[in-house]
């Protein structure tokens, strides 16, 4: 099975240096009018430049701005050979994935939250300096003064957290090689590449929200992101398990233990109870039986258990202290797991242990993107009237994993080596119904034969994962043609997997994948799939496949 041949792009939306240094010149012409600007709040998430637009006397072409994006491609390009299959798509809608949980605290050394609030200021693009907060997983906001002003640079933001002492980042190198700015919003998520400038960005977000969300405009209208320091989705395991750094460790740590808690890494039950047994160790202390009680644990629940896993275990009548299953409910298997911690435990060990089963996640160090997929339909009318299925579409440097958001299980997981795919705009580009779609192919046994299945997975931001994957293809093509043997005459073979298996940590939901139950097996029955032969012949089809010529 061929793979697709693609220059490596990253996942955000790319704003040119031609059109930066046209802003630039703007900029500086309204610097001329300073008696003509206006006055601005700044907001205490990130910038607020909603009047910029007063100052631009230009009207330019977006399209050629973000061509990195969106470049012709034949349609109908198939994945392997003889599959026929179209590239239409129909209309579908979609729900925002929430992503920020709770409130965020501040630290930094230049300016106080009151002074932010209250102050009014000039313009910011008036100004030489720019004010800056990034947000750390953790909802700690890093606010810093920049000399650069709005041409700062991600470098220059992350070169400036370097001289936060409270941060406590290492002043030597690589920091940029495990960790990225991201610019995330409720709505959208994007990883800054070192030479972007996030004023421009945060300035043409709407944008970049009418391109890559199939939210309200009501919802776009009220976006706002933030400039947040997370994992580079480019950094590999082999990279991330050689840090010796605690405060790195620390950082992903609380990215990891994020995404567990949202549901976007699925787990077995088990799991979620020993992680949660960590984090309790770690966020309250050595287990205390007059303090810890399963009264406080309770109303402590969702603080350590993802909201799915708290639904699915114990059920409803365990909360009572005198039912049969009391000793099975969650808040007495998160105790148990708690008191089992040594109390002479480090946290610098019981962090690197959480990380260490991370790690083992398929999944771990995905960028993820909303999307949606037919519901397999179960009769005639459910043809007409049935919903789609709303998707996570998590995608790191080795595979593809369609997770479901709600009920938190993978529906589909295959490593690049695995699959095949393509994408194709929507066959009605001026119908905001019509969304892209992008095609994943892979091969199964079906009754001893070998076939081949595609799915269609629905969303605007088909465009990034199909620059994701071909980034990552090219670079494993890279790899293949470079270590292709060694000087014995040996295959080449990573040996993550080998390292990630030496963790001292019960890796229940790695050791089920193969269980057709678990949360980590594929579930092709939830999938509206299109199926060929060897030869390329349609020989099955579902849902919209069945009105396909």
């Amino acid at each position: 099975m061929r793979l697709k041949k693609n220059q490596l792009r990253a996942t955000e939306g790319t704003v040119e240096e031609e059109r930066e240094e046209r802003v630039e010149r703007d900029g500086s012409e309204g610097e001329e009018e300073e008696g003509e600007g206006f006055e601005r709040e700044r907001s205490e998430v990130y910038v607020r430049v909603e009047e910029y637009n007063k100052f631009m006397n230009k009207k330019h072409n977006m399209d050629t701005d973000y061509r990195e994006y969106f470049r012709d491609r034949p349609r109908g390009e198939f994945l392997t050979r003889g599959a026929a299959m179209s590239s239409q798509s129909s209309g579908r809608g979609s729900q925002e994935y929430n992503r920020f949980p709770g409130p965020q605290a501040r630290i930094g050394r230049n300016l106080s939250s009151d002074k932010l609030v209250q102050e009014r200021r000039t313009p910011t693009i008036l100004r030489k300096k720019l004010d800056v907060c990034v947000y750390l997983m953790s909802n700690v906001g890093v606010q810093m003064e920049i000399e650069e002003g709005a041409n700062s640079t991600v470098t220059d933001i992350i070169n400036s957290l370097h001289g936060e002492e409270e941060l406590g980042l290492p002043r030597a190198g690589g920091v940029q090689d495990i960790l990225a700015l991201w610019m995330v919003s409720p709505l959208l998520e994007v990883q800054l590449k070192p030479h972007h400038k996030p004023f421009f960005i945060r300035r043409e977000w709407n944008h970049f929200l009418q391109r890559f969300s199939s939210a309200t405009q009501d919802k776009k209208a009220c976006d706002e992101p933030v400039l947040s320091l997370q994992r580079n989705v480019f950094t590999t395991r082999r990279d991330e398990i050689q840090v010796k750094d605690q405060k790195i460790l620390e950082l992903l740590f609380e990215e990891a233990k994020y995404n567990i808690l949202t549901g976007r890494y699925p787990c077995e039950v088990s799991d979620y109870i020993m992680l949660g047994g960590i984090q309790a160790r770690l966020e309250l202390g050595p287990y205390d039986i007059s303090t810890h009680t399963p009264s406080f644990i309770r109303q402590n629940l969702e603080r350590f258990l993802p909201e799915h896993a708290v639904r699915s275990s114990g059920g409803i009548f365990s909360w009572f202290p005198w039912s049969p299953s009391s000793k099975t409910s969650p808040e007495a298997r998160l105790i148990e797991q708690f008191k089992a911690i040594p109390s002479n435990a480090s946290p610098k060990r019981l962090v690197k242990k959480y990380l260490e089963f991370c790690w083992t996640l398929p999944y771990y160090g995905s960028a993820f993107f909303r999307g949606q997929i037919e519901t397999p339909a179960k009769s005639l009318g459910s043809l007409i009237i049935n919903e789609d299925t709303e998707v996570l579409v998590a995608i790191n440097s080795t595979g593809l994993y369609v997770l479901d958001p709600v009920g938190v299980v993978v529906l589909l997981g295959l490593k690049f080596e695995e699959l095949s795919w393509d994408y194709a705009k929507p066959s009605q580009e001026n119908n905001e119904d019509c969304l892209p779609c992008l095609f994943i192919q892979f091969c199964v046994i079906e009754n001893g034969r070998r076939v081949s299945k595609i799915l269609q997975v629905f969303s605007r931001q088909a465009v990034q994962m199909d620059a994701l994957i071909s980034g990552f293809v090219e670079d494993i093509k890279q790899k293949a043609a470079l270590y292709s043997e060694d000087s014995d005459g040996n295959v080449f073979t990573d040996n993550t997997a080998a390292e990630t298996d030496d963790c001292l940590v019960p890796l229940t939901t790695v050791s089920r994948r193969g269980v057709p139950e678990s949360c980590l097996s594929n579930k092709l029955n939830r999938l509206t799939l299109a199926t060929f032969d060897d030869e390329g012949h349609c020989i099955g089809h579902m849902g919209s496949w069945s009105f396909s010529s």
